[in-house]
């Protein structure tokens, strides 16, 4: 595979996100990105042209492909690509291998220069050969996004369910935890070691599953004696309790590898026939505003584990629970395929990219 060397500064031109207050308006269809993704939706485009936006204050390790008008605001740059030299695409993918905060010039708040930016270099193959690699990532990008719009379907159909059944429901609510035990994870600060068990705090959790990736790892002794006070198991419930407080994750692991730190855990594996109940009870808005209003903290806020337990819940009877669960279980049991499978891709997916940017994998046999 022939390549040449080029800067980011021949493929690109690098510009700077603009504020949004001018265009940022209601009846806006233009997306507005910051560092933290979806702002909100302007009436106009900044650009209009497929680009790679990138972190340029802040969160600054963090690329991201546009392919649609869109607005970006002063803590983002966005390019104009050369698309004479490198398809936008490509680029996108080439740029994600990279660590920006290697290259942080910022003292208190991370922060790119495009001077350095601009001096980047990257060997860049033909524009037939950048196809040939396209054509092999691709496939494994649309069906992890396919998989990922299927689930958020999902996800709002059994929400919706869930409020059906919730607003037909009487009697008085009770405090969850006389129903099932709920604890908390450990409050220690466990050391860190380059072999051990995973260690899950509130930036971990997704909505199944969690995030290991970027965990840090604890020994089998501090593993083990966090276990004492709150072992997790599959189809068990974390909430998050500090800073970004309410993210519910339900534990699809099987066995669960890893332990948790500041993270809630609502007992449900021992109640198998209320787990789903329970999940999309947290997860409904009458609790969520529920749980903003029990926050305590003035620079951080958090919720105690004694809020946890008083949470107030209303349960159905035993046949409304059954044809609840005759119908949510198998969604949520569909989500948790799906949500495995693309945990599957992403990692070829991670295998395959660096392979095919370096020219590892041959890819001249690929007919497009």
């Amino acid at each position: 595979m022939k390549c040449n060397l080029y800067t980011l500064g021949d493929l690109v031109s690098i510009k700077y996100g603009k504020n949004q207050k001018r265009v940022q308006s209601d009846k806006g269809e233009v997306p507005i990105y910051g560092t933290g993704g979806l702002m909100g939706y302007a009436t106009e485009a900044l650009y209009d042209k497929p680009s790679v936006l990138i972190g340029r204050k802040g969160t600054i390790n963090k690329v991201r492909y546009v392919d649609h008008p869109f607005w970006t605001v002063d803590t983002l740059f966005y390019t104009i690509i050369n698309e004479e030299l490198v398809i936008p695409k490509y680029l996108y993918y080439r740029m994600s291998l990279l660590n920006l905060d290697a290259y942080n010039e910022g003292t208190t708040i991370p922060s790119l220069r495009t001077e350095t930016l601009n001096r980047l270099e990257f060997v860049i193959p033909s524009i037939d050969d950048q196809r040939k690699v396209l054509a092999v990532l691709e496939p494994i990008y649309t069906r992890i996004k396919l998989n990922e719009e299927i689930n958020d379907n999902l996800s709002q159909q059994i929400q919706l369910i869930y409020d059906n059944l919730a607003d037909g429901l009487t009697g008085d609510p009770v405090n969850l935890s006389s129903i099932i035990d709920v604890r908390d994870g450990t409050h220690d600060s466990p050391k860190a070691v380059d072999e051990g068990f995973p260690l899950v705090t509130s930036k971990h959790l997704l909505p199944y599953g969690v995030d290991l990736s970027n965990a840090n790892l604890i020994s089998k002794e501090d593993f083990d004696k966090t276990n004492e006070r709150s072992i997790v198991e599959t189809h068990d419930i974390l909430i998050s309790m500090i800073g970004t407080v309410g993210l519910i994750s339900l534990v699809i692991d099987n066995p669960v590898p890893f332990a948790i730190k500041n993270v809630g855990l609502f007992k449900t594996s021992k109640c198998p026939e209320l787990y789903a109940y329970i999940l999309t009870y947290l997860r409904s808005t009458k609790t969520t505003h529920h749980i903003e209003k029990t926050l305590a903290g003035s620079t951080q806020k958090y919720i105690s584990l004694g809020e946890l337990r008083k949470m107030p819940i209303i349960l159905p009877d035993e046949n409304q629970l059954n044809d609840f669960n005759s119908i949510v279980v198998p969604l949520i049991m569909q989500i948790t395929n799906l949500t495995e499978e693309n945990k599957r891709l992403a990692e070829l997916r991670d295998t395959l990219l660096p392979k095919l940017m370096s020219g590892e994998l041959d890819i001249s046999d690929i007919d497009i």
